[in-house]
This record gives C-alpha cells, structure tokens and sequence, in this order.
C-alpha cells in the first residue's frame, strides 16, 4: 500500500453516561428508624403481626367490661391476636338471656355465674382473675353528716389530711333507710305515702355540716336488682344484716314450709330499703362520677375499683387527689368475684391469657383492681403500692372482718324476684 494513502481510522463508539439517581435525604434519614423497627419486630417475635388474622370474639360483659375498653389492654389483646366486641349488659340480664352466638361472658359475681355455667352443655373453661369489695360513693358533707350520726367513722389518712375512706356499720345506717324514724312518729300524716319524720339528711345534720341543706330522704341510688350483679350483692347485704347476721336460707332447712316462708319474711322487711331508690338507671358509677353526681344521687352503689381508677386518672391529669368525693365501706363488707367464662373455642384464648399474661394482670392493678395471685382470695399489697407510687391513699383493711355471704342460689332468686318484681328468663333458642 502507498505511503500516500490516507489511513482510514477505525469507527469510535460513543457511549452515553447516565446520571444514576440520587436517593431522597428524607429516605437515607429515615433508613435507620426503619432498620431499628425490623430488628425491634425481629427481637419481640412480632415481625409477621401485620399478617396475622385478628379473631373478634362476641362478649357480654358487666361492669367489668371496663376492662376490656381500656385502650392499654386493647393492644395487648391485639397483640395476641384478638379483638373484643362488647355488649354491655347487667350480669343477672347476662345470666338470664339468650347466650346465642355469644364467645365469652363476664358477669361481675358469682350468683350470675353459676347460672351460666348451669345452663351450659359443653365443658367450658373460666377465670376469676381478680375481686373487688361493693362499696357506697357519696361526698364529703355527707360522710361527714354520717360521722356525725355515729353511723360512719373516717379512716385516718397518713399524711393527716382529708381521707378518703369512711367505714359505715350498716345496722346503723339502715335504719336510716327504712323510711322511719325510728318510731318518732310514723304515721302517713299527709297522704303523700310518706311517714312523717323518717330521716332526711337535714333530719341527721346535713344542714349543720357546712350550712348546706337537703331534705331529701336518705337514700342509695342502685342499679336495676333484676339485672345487676351490684344490686342484687347489696340486697344480700342488706339481708344478711337484717337476718342478723346469718346468711338467710339457712335456717328451718328441714321445714321447707317454714324456710320459704321465712325468705318471704325477710324480702318483705327488705323491700323498702331498696324499692324505692332510683333502681332502673343501668350504672351508676358513670354518673356518680360525672360533675353532676352529687345532684344526681347523694349516695350511689359502685364497685372499688372504678372509685380507684378514677382517683388514678385524676392524680395524673391534676397531680392530686379528688377529696371531694369519698367512699363508704360496709361493715359487714361484701366481696365480689367476676368470672370470665368462655362459650366457645375463641372464648377458651381469651380466659387462658387472662391466666397467664403478666402484662394483663398488671394493668388489671393500675385499673384499680385487687388481682388474685397464687389462689388467694385477693391480694392488696400490690394495688397499695401502686396507689402509693401514684399519691393516693390506700384504704384501710375494715377493722370488722364479718363477711356477708350470699344465700343459696335459689334463695337469692326469690329474694330478688321479690324485691324487684322481676320477668321470667329468656330461654336460649335451640
């Protein structure tokens, strides 16, 4: 080839540069709170939770369904799995109605109980998993005027400021009850139904306490006794105390005419303690703690834990306790044990985590809650504490021990059917 001749050079390829895309700041920020969850959900065992089937389990639950709506123990549930329907319903009108396509109930006492569990066809599984005394809400005046009726005696707070606890001797109180005064002139003066001079809260020196006046008659507002698991423990107290003492039902139990006979009496004497309250109204701790209660009811029939929770919640909204509202404890005293009892399988989860689960007992206590521990009765040490860790006073352990026990199943129905002239129950469609 000649040395003339052009070189032709060899085609050059040209290559085009992409520009690799720069990830957001936002993202690369956010990369390590991603990385931290993974490893948490690694380390909880949790890292499938969003995928797993959340089972909701139909419930009737009492007072204690209380429980079940607290937000805490709502995702400690869910973290197992399970979500709780609640249908909230007196614990005598869950033991008594229909049960059909129902997972678990929760009556507040054991009366109801039985009856649940006496009209079940399958082995069923149950937990008591914590008690609570009944006790009388009521105010500070009227504490107070009842101290000074030498009916009630305040319990002594540490710090030696205002307590918030009273022990009420029943005997005494319900003779302010009975719309007597005591034989100081009974008679229907007016026509009105009314004896004249049965005691009023004026009559015993409400007005004298700090001035106030109320000459309303003394009364305890209660729950319906044909429903409540509440009303119809208060009715059992009363009978207790009216019996003397004795449980009623056992005595002439081998004269069944005289035993019947004598239940009647007794319901009949009773009656008047009760019947004449506002009885109908479904709860009565809502509106006793509500800030009309003390214009509702001067006295209302509650449970303790729901006094407990509130004075929690107001120590950690106000950083102090509510002293205006205090509470009357029975001497005799009556302890009530809620059961869960399930109905189904779902139902079988739900009682077993309530028997295992740490954290669910735990917050049973920060609910105000006497959990049971070891197969106590109850146990009040751990709830002291707590209430001690949280600035509030812990009430005393009643000086009197006698217990009011409730009668015979089939006695406290007649006692209540009396009382309340209440319907016949609901059988459950086969």
């Amino acid at each position: 080839m000649s040395h003339s001749a052009r070189a032709v050079e060899e085609p050059r390829l040209s290559t085009r540069q992409v520009r690799r895309r720069r990830v957001p700041r936002h993202v690369v920020g956010a990369l390590p709170i991603a990385l931290a969850g993974l490893i948490a959900l690694l380390i909880s065992g949790n890292t499938l939770r969003p995928f797993e089937r959340i089972v909701t389990l139909e419930a009737r639950m009492a007072s204690k369904s209380d429980f079940f709506r607290d937000p805490e123990v709502q995702r400690l549930l869910l973290g197992h799995g399970i979500r709780v329907d609640i249908r909230r319903l007196g614990s005598r009108g869950i033991a008594t109605q229909s049960l059909t396509g129902t997972d678990v109930v929760f009556p507040s006492g054991q009366p109801a109980a039985k009856i649940i569990l006496d009209r079940q066809d399958r082995s069923v599984r149950s937990v008591r998993p914590f008690v609570t005394p009944l006790v009388l809400g009521t105010f500070r005046d009227y504490a107070d005027t009842l101290v000074k009726a030498g009916v009630a005696t305040p319990q002594r707070a540490p710090d030696g400021g205002p307590t918030l606890y009273y022990d009420l001797k029943m005997p005494a109180f319900m003779s302010l009850l009975d719309g007597t005064d005591g034989g100081r002139g009974t008679a229907d003066q007016d026509g009105d139904g009314r004896p004249e001079g049965a005691d009023t809260w004026n009559g015993i020196g409400f007005d004298t306490v700090r001035g106030r006046s109320n000459s309303g008659r003394v009364l305890v507002r209660t729950s319906n006794v044909c429903e409540s698991n509440a009303a119809g423990t208060y009715l059992s107290l009363l009978a207790f105390v009216a019996n003397g003492n004795t449980t009623p039902g056992t005595e002439n139990v081998n004269d069944p005419r005289l035993a019947h006979d004598a239940v009647t009496d007794l319901a009949a004497r009773i009656k008047p303690l009760i019947s004449l309250q506002g009885m109908w109204a479904d709860e009565q701790a809502d509106s006793y703690l509500s800030d009309l209660g003390e214009s509702i009811a001067p006295i209302s029939l509650i449970y303790e834990h729901q006094y407990l929770a509130h004075q929690i919640a107001h120590h950690d909204r106000s950083g102090e306790q509510d002293t205006d509202r205090v509470l009357l404890y029975p001497t005799p005293y009556a302890l009530t044990e809620p059961q869960l009892i399930s109905l189904t399988d779902g139902g079988d989860r739900l009682v077993r985590l309530l028997q295992e689960d740490g954290e669910l007992r735990d917050r049973a206590i920060e609910l105000g809650f006497r959990v049971r521990f070891s197969g106590e009765d109850g146990t009040s040490e751990r709830l002291n504490a707590y209430l001690g860790d949280h600035g509030i006073q812990a009430p005393a352990a009643n000086p009197d021990q006698t217990k009011s026990y409730e009668p015979d199943l089939e006695v406290l129905e007649r006692i209540i059917t009396y009382v309340g002239t209440c319907p016949p129950p609901v059988q459950d469609t086969p």
